[in-house]
């Protein structure tokens, strides 16, 4: 990945939000494929001609088959504050996902017990609690429909192992390429129809509101479609 300046969603001197393709580990991970946090430390290096080291926290993660917004801390300040904030829920994380299956209800909040199993890198949404289980919350709203899909908002109210994936495959309406859980077929792109779009917060050092959205995929048409759905 060649990180540009249109990747770039917000940067100030504590914070910095990229827009991140599906395909790409937030982290460094098995396949040693570069990491989304290389490649933003490279870009800063680069752009700001900096000798030394650059700092770059990372304050959540999402799913390397998932597109979207990653936030970033430039500072340790920022990155103490952040992960704070997100620990008491006040980092508010929306999503677009893109279902084949009409989900039950327009809008509904889901509540599970998340098991993770490592070994498979998977996890099982139960309706009552288990041994080792985690509560997971979100709420999902059914925000525009195309001849054969779904486009939901899902507001993200835990932050569980493959969360959205397993709560929405549970009810019978796993995302659109995402076998793991569910789906009929893989995307020709390789990921999977889940879009991280947007995260409000109050700014950790300016405490200033701040709003951030990712654009979704332009290599997919689908995703256009929804795009020029919610902005007609």
């Amino acid at each position: 990945m060649i990180l540009g300046k249109a990747d770039i969603l917000y940067e100030d001197n504590h914070i910095i939000a990229v827009n991140k393709p599906a395909g790409v580990s937030v982290q460094e991970d098995v396949s040693g494929e570069e990491s989304l946090d290389a490649i933003v430390k490279r870009y800063i290096k680069e752009r700001d001609q900096k000798t030394g080291n650059v700092y770059l926290g990372v304050t959540h993660r999402i799913d390397k088959p998932v597109s979207g917004l990653v936030l970033f801390a430039k500072t340790s300040k920022a990155l103490t504050r952040l992960n704070e904030m997100i620990k008491k829920r006040e980092v508010s994380k929306f999503y677009w996902v893109i279902v084949s299956r009409k989900p039950p209800e327009d809008q509904e909040t889901l509540v599970h017990y998340v098991e993770r199993d490592g070994t498979k890198n998977r996890s099982y949404a139960h309706l009552k609690p288990r041994k080792d289980s985690k509560e997971a919350i979100l709420t999902y709203t059914m925000i525009c429909v195309s001849m054969n899909f779904y486009l939901l908002e899902v507001e993200l109210l835990t932050g569980r192992h493959h969360q959205i994936r397993c709560q929405l495959g549970k009810i019978g309406c796993p995302i659109k390429g995402d076998l793991k859980y569910g789906a009929d077929r893989s995307n020709k792109t390789g990921g999977i129809s889940l879009h991280s779009r947007r995260m409000e917060f109050i700014h950790p050092v300016s405490k200033e509101k701040v709003s951030i959205t990712a654009p979704s995929p332009t290599d997919d048409n689908l995703w256009r479609f929804f795009e020029g759905c919610m902005n007609a």
